[in-house]
């Protein structure tokens, strides 16, 4: 599976599916730096009804702005379209195995 980077329209039609993790990264940001290859991982690893979604705060501000991100990187698991999970900072592997679960 790969990772998504979707404009706003279709951001707001994935999340309604069941399994959807989102990072919200920066460019410059050097935790998203690191988190990147532990998400490419769990892409090549997670059962393909999970949804990786990247969203680029800087690129999406309004997406940023309503789901109140203050820090970066932060990951939200949705579950058709609720938040059910929502960790700011870099997290290993193991740690997102266990979110998309």
């Amino acid at each position: 599976m790969s990772i998504k980077h979707p404009n706003i329209n279709e951001f707001n039609e994935l999340i309604q599916n069941e399994k959807v993790l989102v990072d919200f990264f920066a460019t410059w940001c050097g935790p998203c730096k690191m988190l990147g290859p532990e998400l490419e991982k769990l892409a090549n690893n997670v059962e393909d009804d999970v949804i990786i979604i990247k969203v680029d705060v800087d690129q999406y501000p309004e997406l940023a702005n309503h789901y109140r991100i203050q820090s970066v990187p932060t990951l939200i698991r949705f579950n058709k379209g609720q938040i059910v999970q929502q960790v700011a900072g870099y997290r290993p592997y193991p740690q997102l195995v266990n979110m998309v679960k």
